[in-house]
């Protein structure tokens, strides 16, 4: 049987379609998938499920993604606002160049007042992930914008197998519950979910001050030959942020790691969607609704711009994002070759009711920079064919074609207008089965990122006031990979592979200063490999290492070839050991090497290692979880940046490293009860 990426419905009912027809067939997802000879459609996707989601300990929801090989989840700011990832070469920033969704519904956002592709995580709750699927690389026709260097797409649980209501606490006023529930009918379920999270973080000037909510109903039912599934969630939050601070004001006493330059930063916000997915045959349709709202305050640079009141700023994004997909799917078998076809619709349009940045003074607005409405459509359609060529050799075609249309209403007349774009995007592959054991693919693919509209339009810089060039609005990234898949029993799962991925350019709209930046086009290439080998039933290992070599191509006065940012090395392991009845503790290990911060490679970050560790007991319906993460009390960095910032009694900028500590050692306990 061959794995097929299908859309939200069949995947949410765990099926799969049979590369020698329609049949099909029961996939269920605990851990990690292993089993994957004659399903992957590349050396680099997978998926991951519940079991080993829970086994993770994660110090924010957001590294529920470091689950995808090579990804880095980091964080510059409040817990609140979105993850920093970096994979493939790339800082994705929070969210550029990797593509995110869950149950079929798009998270990453267009045109966002923090940035283009933003991606918070934070309305997932991970205990109601029924699995994760990945994909590294564009070799995917179902994937679009976002995805050149890849995707990764949520699952929630339809039903628990046993209801739960679980209570975590821990250190600096760490207080998590979660509570879920299903209601079984003939033929029929409804899933209850809740969430509640304070945290108060281990700040010294500040609190964190955290106020999570998230709620989740999914009701699904069968119809015969197909299905339903209603889904709504509901996220609420607000926080105080401790942003990056320089390394000057650290090493003169001004302050510690853990204190801030300014501490009135934070933020609000909050999300609410509800989907709808059918099937019927071999048929699927699906719909959404989402209303996301975010107010953010930072101070980056403190008094460098306003000497007397700060540099504070606020971020506003308010939107409703509304869109579905709609596909088929049908086989034929000419002669002694079977295929498999998919074809498909997807719209998507984002209301943007206001996306603005506003000059502030301890949240209190002073100025506007730039205050916009947006108003994009985009529609693609798309088909994916796989071919048995023989009972070894699959190939498989995939063709995309993505129009984007963007009207933008700015506060400044000459920052007004529209803009529209369309790429067609192609993907190959090639699958060779050598043995039952080993299989070998070849890849190759297309995929591209939009730009922020705000850019596309743009004439006039909103804060200099001087003649600003345009953006393209849609950006070509080309990908291409080979590799190989080893899996032998339940004892060793192995892959590995070689890749390589241009851009035409890294076009991005600076939100943080209200105007756009082109770049030149760039190169990556890097080998990757995981390898997960299992002693015992109840012992197991797990090693991923990826390292990237990422350049700027042709050059630029003034301005060196090295990328700003790009991530060289990773490396992460782990232990899960069950040593005795009832007992199961993991013990992970995460490296992140340094990153170049300037164009000339002569500044670079510090490396970052972390070990957490987590042990449990179950007890009948009692489970016990004691998690302690940063074990070893490091003193890394999340995240460093160059750049131009000054302080309050400086009278000139200084370029400095401006860096965000890791949190310290803190512990966490959870009971859970199962019923």
């Amino acid at each position: 049987m061959r794995y097929t990426a299908l859309p939200f419905p069949l995947l949410l009912l765990s099926q799969a379609v049979n590369s020698h027809g329609l049949s099909i067939e029961h996939i269920e997802v605990n851990g990690r998938e292993t089993r994957l000879i004659g399903e992957a459609i590349s050396a680099s996707n997978g998926i991951a499920g519940q079991d080993e989601i829970s086994t993770r300990p994660m110090l924010r929801t957001g590294e529920v993604l470091e689950l995808v090989p090579g990804m880095v989840v980091t964080q510059h700011s409040g817990s609140g606002k979105a993850n920093q990832y970096f994979l493939r070469g790339f800082n994705l920033d929070h969210g550029t160049d990797f593509s995110t969704t869950v149950n079929g519904m798009p998270v990453n956002m267009r045109s966002h007042g923090h940035g283009q592709g933003y991606t918070d995580l934070n309305f997932i709750t991970p205990e109601f992930v029924h699995y994760i699927e990945y994909n590294k690389g564009a070799y995917n026709a179902l994937q679009g914008d976002f995805s050149t260097a890849g995707s990764a797409n949520f699952y929630l649980t339809p039903g628990l197998q046993q209801d739960i209501v679980s209570v975590e606490a821990g250190e600096n006023n760490y207080l998590r519950t979660v509570a879920g529930s299903t209601l079984s009918f003939d033929d029929a379920s409804l899933f209850l979910g809740g969430e509640f999270n304070r945290y108060d973080g281990p700040w010294q000037d500040i609190s964190e001050d955290i106020n999570k909510v998230n709620g989740l109903v999914n009701y699904s039912q069968n119809t015969g030959n197909g299905s339903v599934a209603v889904t709504f969630m509901a996220y609420d939050n607000s926080w105080n942020s401790a942003d990056q601070i320089p390394a000057r004001a650290v090493a003169s006493g001004l302050i510690s790691p853990l204190d801030s330059l300014d501490t009135t930063g934070g933020g609000e916000s909050s999300r609410y969607s509800l989907s709808v997915n059918v099937t019927e045959g071999d048929f699927y349709a699906s719909a959404y609704l989402i209303n996301s709202d975010l107010d953010l305050f930072s101070n980056f640079t403190y008094f460098l711009d306003n000497p007397l009141q700060g540099d504070q700023f606020e971020q506003v994004d308010r939107r409703q994002i509304t869109g579905g997909e709609a596909g088929y799917h049908f086989s034929a078998s000419p002669g002694k070759m079977d295929w498999m076809h998919q074809i498909g619709i997807q719209v998507r349009r984002d209301d943007i009711d206001e996306v603005g940045l506003f000059n502030t003074q301890a949240r209190q607005r002073t100025g506007t920079v730039r205050s916009d409405n947006v108003d994009e459509l985009s529609v693609s359609v798309f088909y994916q064919g796989d071919y048995l060529l023989n009972g070894k050799t699959t190939a498989r075609l995939g063709a995309r074609y993505d129009y984007l249309t963007a009207d933008v209403n700015s506060d400044l007349a000459a920052n007004s207008g529209s803009a529209d774009d369309g790429l067609l995007s192609l993907s190959a592959g090639l699958s060779y089965i050598f043995t039952p054991h080993l299989e070998g693919y070849v890849n190759a693919g297309q995929s591209f990122h939009s730009n922020d509209a705000r850019g596309a339009t743009l004439s006039v810089d909103p804060q200099s006031g001087d003649i600003a060039d345009p953006v393209d609005l849609l950006v070509r990234g080309n990908t291409a990979e080979t590799g190989i898949r080893y899996f032998d029993s339940e004892v060793l799962n192995l892959s590995a592979s070689l890749w390589w991925l241009e851009l035409d350019s890294e076009l991005l709209f600076v939100g943080d200063a209200g105007n756009s930046e082109a770049s030149r086009a760039s190169e990556r290439f890097g080998a990757e490999i995981a390898a997960y080998y299992w002693f015992t039933e109840q012992l197991s290992v797990d090693v991923e290492v990826a390292l990237t070599h990422s350049r700027f191509k042709g050059s630029e006065e003034g301005e060196g070839n090295r990328i700003d940012g790009a991530l060289g090395e990773v490396v992460s392991a782990g232990l899960r050991w069950q040593f005795a009845e009832g007992w199961d503790s993991t013990l992970r290990l995460r490296h992140f090497g340094p990153r170049t911060l300037d164009s000339y490679g002569d500044v670079e970050s510090s490396a970052l290692t972390v070990v957490n560790a987590q042990l449990s007991k179950r007890l009948q319906n009692w489970t016990f979880t004691l998690q302690a993460l940063n074990l070893l009390d490091s003193d890394d960095h999340d995240i460093d940046y160059l750049y131009e910032s000054q302080l309050q009694d400086e009278t000139a900028a200084v370029e400095d490293i401006h860096f965000h500590p890791i949190e310290p050692r803190t512990m966490r306990i959870k009971a859970a009860y199962r019923f």
